[in-house]
């Protein structure tokens, strides 16, 4: 059985940085992370995506200040979120990817900014 888990989240100041991490067990193999996030009252939009053989995509609204990574051997992925601003307060998803199978994480991790 497959369990993925964010953690990493917090309250930050505009301006500070977080990093998150989205660690996965049970997979047979493991073919790269994505990020999502949801804010109240809006929907779930893509923030970041690095799958194997695929160059990292970021959406628009965090090119420049977010990196997303990942650790194939320890079956984590990373979100370093940099220069954070109020808008990007939200709960964030993570998504791992094993052959063409995509896992969703379940809970979340919440990322607030503010001062």
């Amino acid at each position: 059985q497959v369990n993925v888990v964010e953690s990493g989240g917090g309250l930050v100041q505009p301006g500070g940085s977080l990093r998150l991490s989205c660690t996965a067990s049970g997979l047979r193999w493991y073919s790269g992370v994505g990020w999502y996030r949801q804010a109240p009252g809006k929907e779930r939009e893509l923030v970041a995506t690095l799958y194997s053989g695929r160059s990292a995509r970021y959406a628009d609204s965090v090119a420049g200040r977010f990196t997303i990574s990942k650790d194939s051997a320890k079956n984590t992925g990373y979100l370093q979120m940099n220069d954070l601003k109020p808008e990007d307060t939200a709960r964030y998803y993570c998504r791992v990817k094993e052959y063409s199978n995509y896992i969703d994480g379940g809970q979340g991790t919440q990322v607030t900014v503010s001062s």
